[in-house]
């Protein structure tokens, strides 16, 4: 064992890095550059019952810091999934961790059963936050007594711990985070990204094809550290953290705050080596501390709450 490894419930990682659901597609592309066996784990691209082609075009847009998307969770569908990509990552030794959404209830059941009785899939993330669909999606993670319903009805017929990504466009995100652990979750990821807006100012109409979008990268890492330590002092839940992370010191931040692992977005786009480099960085900076592992990073943070 090294002093990163860090296990989570269904997720036995190298590492506590990881890229986030959504920035990183199955991995083919990634894999072209470095070796995937490197990253603590891989968070999938949302998986639906059938394929979604997504919204319209234009889907994303550059903000001053960071990127709005409304790409409306495209993906293949549950079979093709199944069939293709987790057969090609079945190659890899890293757990994997199976973002699953859906218009409705039974929508999140059908895919949750199927993909936790594969062999690939570690655990499973419930995305109940994503603000870019118009059916299901943030209508199931604003509102608490909807978000544990789904939660206890995912984990009846899951054989997977199930973790639940949380949203941030609430008004208090602890109140979502206790009501999915009385349902019975495994572990939360969190946060999405944040509903935003982009005006074209010679048009006079927004960007987006969709009109809103999900606000991600440096602009909302201080949203999400708030949040993580908000939640972590109600909870023992396992957190996977992300919103904004580019650097080690931002890793380093979100253990601090209460996270047991962390998941990079935005910042793949920009520098595709980002995640290997992110390990390398934190495992160098342990061995400069003399920690005997990584989560007494985490818990001396807990500790001074």
């Amino acid at each position: 064992m090294t002093r990163l490894q860090t296990n989570l419930p269904g997720l036995s990682m190298k590492n506590p890095i990881m890229p986030a659901s959504g920035c990183f597609g199955f991995g083919e592309e990634f894999a072209k550059l470095y070796d995937l066996n490197q990253l603590g784990a891989i968070a999938l691209k949302a998986t639906t019952n059938h394929p979604r082609f997504g919204n319209a075009t234009p889907r994303v847009a550059e903000t001053p810091a960071g990127m709005l998307n409304a790409i409306g969770l495209q993906n293949p569908g549950l079979e093709k999934v199944i069939s293709e990509k987790l057969s090609w990552l079945e190659t890899y030794d890293t757990p994997l961790l199976a973002n699953i959404a859906g218009t409705t209830m039974e929508d999140y059941e059908e895919v949750a059963a199927n993909l936790s009785e594969t062999n690939q899939v570690g655990a499973l993330e419930l995305n109940i936050s994503c603000p870019n669909v118009k059916e299901g999606g943030i209508a199931f993670g604003t509102d608490p007594e909807l978000a544990a319903e789904l939660t206890r009805r995912v984990k009846a017929v899951s054989t997977c711990p199930v973790y639940v990504k949380l949203s941030p466009n609430v008004t208090d995100i602890t109140l979502l985070a206790r009501a999915v652990e009385r349902a019975g979750a495994d572990g939360l990821s969190m946060i999405n990204t944040l509903s935003g807006m982009k005006i074209e100012i010679h048009s006079g109409k927004p960007l987006l094809a969709n009109e809103s979008g999900g606000l991600s990268g440096p602009a909302i890492k201080p949203i999400a550290i708030r949040m993580i330590y908000e939640v972590r002092k109600q909870t023992e839940l396992p957190i996977i953290g992300m919103g904004g992370i580019s650097t080690l010191d931002d890793v380093i931040e979100f253990m601090i705050a209460g996270a047991d692992a962390v998941a990079v977005g935005t910042a793949n786009f920009t520098n595709p080596f980002i995640c290997p480099e992110l390990i390398d960085e934190l495992e160098d900076w342990v061995k400069v501390k003399g920690l005997e592992n990584i989560q007494e990073l985490r818990q001396k943070g807990v500790n001074s709450f």
